[in-house]
């Protein structure tokens, strides 16, 4: 997968911006940014376009910045030239997608039908755009079409929202979404850039899931685990089963039979996609044990430790 679409697939979701004025770009991408999203489509619905790109490359440089409504070559390279590293359209002109595809410039053309993807796939493209999603049927179109598309991967765009975000994203071929919900043109209109950032943190937030999912508690041995799981079942009821490894007082806590990973034990963090919760947390200034990377029988990634212990337990995160 291109470097540029394997970004944006960690981030998970690309918001989709139109502004009128480029006065706006910067304290957008800011909001954007702090919000924990760093990246944007400019459409080229407005004049400010052109500019909106130059000063989000220019004053933010980390951010990826990609260009959306792109119906024309001349469009393509005024995008590139202010800064874009991607292109996005509604449709599939095959003589656009042709020229970034000559330009190495990734591409990600819209699609709605099975004739869409197959040209496509005639240009050698891997990823699509699905749009507009919701009323082209929504994830369940994307499904049907994926059945004998199998190595076609989806970026739907067109009335997603925080509700049926995760609908989306729960589908192994769709990359990310877009979505304008957390830059609505009346929040940018009255400068409210607090509220863009809260709308994204909270579409992060919503998109990653994060819940604490089991607690391990370490014990010297079986007998000290055993009196442990015993005065908890005793306390509330809880159903005590041995694991093997532990004694569970409940599915949530579990007494180790021996000192396992952590000082006092490990918090489990669940999440619903794991290689994008690791993107974000290293975003947010986290550190892994790369060793400590499991991954299942396929090569998926599916459970990795922290560097730091909080309060001495080990946190673990790990795929839904």
């Amino acid at each position: 997968m291109n470097k540029v679409i394997d970004k944006i697939s960690k981030i998970g979701i690309v918001p989709v911006i139109a502004l009128d004025d480029a006065k706006d770009a910067a304290p957008l991408a800011k909001a954007l940014s702090e919000g924990g999203i760093d990246c944007a489509e400019v459409t080229f619905r407005t004049a400010a376009a052109k500019d909106t790109i130059r000063i989000i490359a220019k004053n933010y440089p980390d951010m990826l910045v990609g260009a959306g409504t792109v119906l024309t070559q001349k469009q393509v390279d005024e995008a590139v030239e202010a800064g874009a590293e991607f292109i996005v359209s509604p449709g599939l002109n095959p003589q656009v997608v042709a020229y970034c595809i000559e330009k190495g410039v990734p591409v990600v053309p819209g699609t709605s039908t099975p004739s869409d993807v197959e040209t496509a796939l005639s240009l050698g493209l891997e990823v699509v755009k699905f749009f507009p999603a919701e009323a082209a049927g929504g994830i369940g179109m994307i499904k049907a079409m994926s059945a004998p598309y199998g190595g076609v991967k989806f970026m739907p765009t067109g009335g997603i929202n925080a509700d049926n975000l995760n609908q989306y994203l729960d589908f192994s071929k769709v990359i990310a979404c877009g979505g304008s919900w957390m830059v609505k043109k009346d929040l940018i209109k009255a400068g409210d850039f607090d509220k863009i950032k809260e709308l994204t943190e909270q579409a992060v937030t919503k998109m990653l899931g994060f819940r604490v999912c089991r607690i391990g508690i370490n014990t010297p041995d079986d007998k000290a685990a055993e009196l442990m799981a015993d005065s908890l079942v005793k306390a509330f009821g809880f159903e005590k089963k041995d694991e093997g490894h532990a004694v569970s007082a409940s599915d949530a806590i579990h007494f180790m039979k021996k000192k396992g990973i952590g000082t006092v034990g490990y918090i489990a963090v669940q999440t619903n996609y794991l290689e994008r919760a690791v993107y974000h947390l290293e975003k947010r200034g986290i550190t892994f044990h790369e060793d400590t990377f499991l991954c299942d029988e396929k090569g998926n990634k599916k459970a990795v430790c922290l560097k730091d212990e909080i309060g001495g337990f080990a946190i673990c995160v790990c795929q839904k």
